[in-house]
């Protein structure tokens, strides 16, 4: 689907057409040489009409409405299928967009497929419930979509965040449209198509590009939209909240992070080592469960720093398709330039950098939007680097004498997404796990991922559950219908 630069803008996926005619474009840049990859329109208010209008009507058509669970698996396999097929091809949109390594793009473009498959069953198996009755009456709960769904998602891992949105959104009924971010728009482009190929009808899978100002908000706002789901950053989830408030209609918002990982003094100091490691810096720290504030207990905390920079030096920073790259440029040349600003907030407050906190040196680098693995040190709680979430390869490390020192500090955060304990002590991890106020805890391991287990955070971290069946129910509306068992009431 690549086109050259200087060829037309790509289409839209309106109705099962690609769709010209947007006014506005913009170009998608190559974060790791800053080429130009092609141009994308910028979809309209009238385009988004017609989108919304399309999903409308095909949600509510009897073909799509009334399918039967295991039919609707059928599609929803068929897609996943097609993705396995183009998997590269997802791979090298994904990493020509945002940068992240090829092994990470691939591995990322088998998990979307997974997704399918696991929505495809949940559709297929899932059933409602029998109530107790109270009375002389049968009681039961019924399910049913919410119509059109608009899913916006982000653009640090859009392959997998796209398949966790728009694979439960068609099984529970609804019609999609998918907004993509503005920095990786393609791999929604691509999906959209194979939607098609797989046998969608028209309308149930409707992909708009353009920035979240003009179509996002456009979508957000639209009376016919009846549900929103976005991942991004707190502040836009804070806005789409409050114009979705206004609405009465429900959203769900899976947003930032600054989660604490924590390590005690008798911990596996190796094997947490190499998991701080990959909870910081794979995908250039551009994670919202990033562990991006390292807690250490005092007692070890030389030690464990010593080894962790070391570790930390190795990692290969090169192009993202180089055979062994652990960490590719950051997504773009404007998100640099905001976590130097970070870095350079963190040395003002007395932070030491421990380890990188500049841009690599070499002709390889030169042209992209690089930026070396960082440890900081000597900051506390209070720090801007501390509390606010960076979206970048940075670790800001901090001490921590006992539990209650360490709970207090973990928590005192307006975040609350995911967290990581390590310790060698069951009742611990225990108390401190139930403690953490975060949506997600690991317990000596890291971003251990699993499509089958609710994923969402406390506090400023969002609203709502994804993956797992309640993946699934997020997009539906639960319907509680009474049979009376009174014969005298049978007419």
């Amino acid at each position: 689907m690549s086109q050259q630069p200087d060829q037309d803008p790509k289409p839209l996926l309106i109705n099962g057409e690609w769709v010209s005619g947007a006014t506005e474009s913009f170009d998608s840049i190559n974060p790791a040489n800053g080429k130009v990859n092609y141009a994308l329109q910028v979809a309209s208010h009238a385009q988004v009409d017609a989108a919304v209008a399309s999903a409308k009507a095909a949600a509510a058509e009897p073909a799509w409405k009334n399918m039967l669970p295991h039919v609707r698996a059928q599609l929803l396999v068929r897609m996943a299928d097609l993705i396995v097929q183009h998997g590269d091809e997802f791979a090298r949109l994904q990493m020509q967009e945002n940068g992240k390594v090829w092994s990470e793009c691939k591995a990322q473009a088998s998990s979307a497929a997974a997704t399918f498959r696991y929505f495809a069953s949940v559709c297929e198996t899932l059933g409602s419930e029998i109530t107790p009755s109270r009375g002389n009456y049968l009681s039961m709960t019924a399910y049913e979509p919410y119509g059109v769904v608009a899913a916006i998602t982000p653009w640090n891992s859009p392959l997998t965040m796209e398949a966790q949105k728009v694979a439960p959104a068609l099984a529970a009924g609804n019609a999609v449209i998918l907004k993509p971010s503005e920095i990786t728009p393609s791999p929604a482009l691509l999906l959209g198509e194979i939607g098609l190929q797989a046998g969608l009808p028209p309308g149930i899978l409707n992909v708009l590009t353009g920035d979240g100002a003009v179509t996002g908000k456009a979508l957000v706002q639209h009376r016919d939209v009846r549900m929103v789901s976005f991942t991004g950053g707190t502040a836009t989830g804070r806005s789409i909240g409050m114009i979705a408030a206004g609405r009465l209609i429900p959203v769900a918002l899976e947003l930032g992070g600054k989660s604490p990982h924590i390590v005690f003094e008798d911990a596996n100091l190796d094997a947490a080592v190499q998991s701080i490691i990959g909870g910081i810096f794979e995908g250039s720290g551009q994670s919202c469960v990033a562990g991006s504030r390292l807690f250490v207990q005092a007692s070890i905390y030389d030690e464990f720093i010593a080894l962790l920079v070391k570790r930390s030096s190795t990692i290969k920073v090169d192009q993202p398709e180089v055979a062994g790259a652990q960490m590719g440029p950051l997504s773009s040349f404007g998100h640099r330039a905001r976590i130097e600003k970070f870095v350079e907030s963190a040395k003002a407050e007395g932070g030491q950098i421990a380890l990188g906190g500049k841009r690599p040196e070499g002709s390889q680098f030169e042209n992209g939007a690089f930026f070396l693995p960082t440890i900081i040190t000597g900051l506390d709680n209070q720090a801007i680097a501390v509390r606010d979430e960076i979206f970048g390869p940075v670790l800001c490390v901090l001490r921590f004498e006992d539990e209650a020192d360490l709970i207090a500090q973990a928590n005192d955060s307006a975040f609350g997404l995911a967290s990581g304990i390590w310790t060698a002590n069951y009742q611990r991890a225990w108390r401190v796990a139930r403690a953490l106020e975060t949506g997600l805890v690991w317990i000596n391991t890291y971003k251990q991922l699993s499509i089958s287990t609710p994923f969402g955070g406390f506090k400023d971290s969002g609203i709502g559950r994804e993956k797992g069946v309640t993946g699934l129910r997020l997009y539906q509306q639960s319907k509680g219908i009474y049979w009376s068992m009174d014969p005298n009431n049978m007419g």
